[in-house]
């Protein structure tokens, strides 16, 4: 399990990876082994420095991730074992736990150990002085066998306000064993920036040799903010996990902690040229472990760089850095602009610009009215860019639309002796012809979907490879209870997109029809520009 390294003089500041252990600690988070071997390569191409794979004692899948990581030409990272120092009352030697931390043969073994005398006393019930020898020892027995040690002290903050002198002598005696680094864990997650910048700035005029690492939690909403903090009063290491998953509020978030760092800081993290990847990898480790993406993520969320006020979107055509902090596409996301009721004329060309549509200013006006009034009655097109793109099409006066729908009908019922049944017909115009169709679904909308492309498919082929892959319902004002108005959002995708299309109405049955009909419209409208 060697690793290379990073090319030059690598990184001023190590990215501690540590999603595939205290990342998986978050509810409802689970990776199988090969979940978290996909994730650490996809991290070693982004080019941490370390990835915490997990604690080879606590459970199967753990020790297979390390048996399997042997395996591995591992480009840029360096695979670290995590556990803990030895208990108390027993040597190092003789501590199974420390054992299994061998057995793992990764070249870096991280372990904690207790830094405030509470936990000392009250959780581990021993004296001081032992735990210092447990420190001390634990990290010596694993740097004589050949390890790298980063040793965590657990509760830093928390135990240097109880007792500073204390807290510092544990660092003492990891250093004294040979750990590289020694991270000051907030693990409570309650510290406040100003506390952690003075706390580290005392730790490193006590032990100014020492190699210093920050592990910050979320729980006070400052996980990013503090370890920025420690970076700047000299801690060269900062521990996160990808997305801030983790236990309770979640772990520091890489994905903001990295380009602040390097966009904000001026230090180097990752290799050159890896920072336009994060978008990506935020995306990829969100899909891995099932879970939705943050849209609202600082850098790497959907809607980190979109615009939605008509004045916004005015001044970033001219000026982008008028409304934009960074430049989206340095860690790999991009602009875009929200079109909605609260959208000038400037929003609707924009969109128009990013779609490849040419609309003219009174055009864009015309657009933008219309957005208005059908947004009063329901519709929303913030998440739905197909939908816009259909309006905007919809409204030049050559625009021909591929078939229309001229008449459905819907229905479900239960036979007798049997189960529930739905059922669907559509009328459709395609060209000079009409064509009626019927089909059968698990549901109303299902059998709508299934007739209007039974009617569509022998004139447009390409619909065969069209299919719904998400389908949202949303009730607008339940006070109105049966009459309230209903959203339907259906996200799509073809073996070359993916589109989203809106539709709303007092009919949840127009409202999906809507919808569908935008999606399988705008989908061929892909395909003719594509062809």
């Amino acid at each position: 399990m060697s690793n290379n390294g990073h090319s030059g003089s690598g990184p001023v500041v190590e990215v501690y990876d540590t999603t595939l252990r205290d990342g998986t600690q978050m509810e409802g988070m689970s990776l199988s082994c090969d979940d978290k071997l996909r994730i650490a390569e996809r991290l070693d191409s982004l080019g941490v420095t370390f990835i915490e794979g997990g604690w080879p004692g606590s459970n199967p899948k753990d020790v297979e991730f390390f048996e399997r990581a042997k395996d591995i030409a591992w480009k840029n990272v360096t695979i670290a074992a995590f556990g803990s120092t030895c208990r108390a009352q027993l040597r190092a030697e003789d501590d199974k736990q420390l054992q299994t931390l061998l057995a793992a043969e990764t070249p870096v073994c991280t372990i904690f150990g207790k830094t405030w005398n509470m936990h000392v006393t009250e959780v581990l019930r021993t004296s001081l002085e032992e735990n210092l020898r447990m420190v001390e020892e634990s990290v010596a027995f694993l740097q004589q066998n050949d390890r790298r040690v980063i040793y965590d002290a657990e509760h830093f903050f928390d135990g240097y306000k109880a007792d500073a002198e204390y807290a510092l002598e544990t660092l003492r005696a990891a250093a004294r064993g040979g750990a590289e680094t020694l991270a000051l864990c907030d693990t409570n997650g309650g510290s406040m920036p100003w506390e952690i910048e003075e706390m580290v700035s005392a730790v490193r005029a006590a032990l100014p040799d020492t190699r210093l690492g920050i592990h910050a939690h979320n729980d006070g909403e400052c996980g990013v903010a503090n370890s920025i903090a420690a970076v700047r009063s000299g801690a060269r290491q900062v521990q996160g996990t990808i997305n801030g998953y983790g236990e309770r509020c979640g772990n520091a978030n890489l994905c903001a902690i990295i380009p602040d760092v390097e966009l904000k800081l001026g230090l180097q993290c990752l290799p050159e040229g890896r920072l336009s990847q994060l978008y990506d990898v935020a995306h990829f480790v969100a899909e891995i472990a099932n879970l939705s993406p943050n849209d609202h993520a600082a850098y790497v969320g959907r809607s980190a760089f979109a615009h939605k006020g008509g004045v916004h979107v005015s001044a970033i055509r001219r000026h982008p850095e008028s409304y934009e902090h960074v430049r989206p596409t340095l860690v790999g996301n991009e602009s875009r602009v929200v079109v909605s009721e609260l959208s000038g004329r400037s929003n609707v060309l924009s969109k128009a610009e990013e779609l490849g549509l040419e609309v003219s200013s009174a055009h864009g006006g015309r657009v933008l009215e219309k957005i208005k009034e059908l947004e009063s009655k329901g519709f929303a097109y913030e998440a739905a860019e197909a939908s816009v793109a259909l309006l905007m099409a919809r409204h030049q006066a050559d625009y021909e639309p591929p078939f229309e729908v001229l008449d459905f009908q819907a229905g479900v019922g239960r036979r007798r002796g049997g189960g529930m049944f739905a059922e669907a017909t559509v009328k459709v115009q395609i060209g000079d012809e009409v064509v009626h169709t019927a089909g059968e679904g698990n549901g109303p909308v299902s059998a709508l979907d299934s007739a209007l492309r039974k009617a569509l498919r022998p004139f447009f082929p390409g619909v065969a490879d069209m299919h719904l892959s998400d389908y949202k319902v949303r009730i607008l004002d339940g006070r109105s209870g049966t009459g309230a108005t209903t959203r339907v959002l259906i996200d799509s995708q073809s073996a070359h997109d993916t589109w989203s299309t809106v539709g709303a109405s007092s009919n949840i049955i127009e409202a999906s029809l809507q919808a569908l009909i935008d999606s399988i419209e705008y989908g061929l409208t892909l395909e003719r520009a594509r062809a």
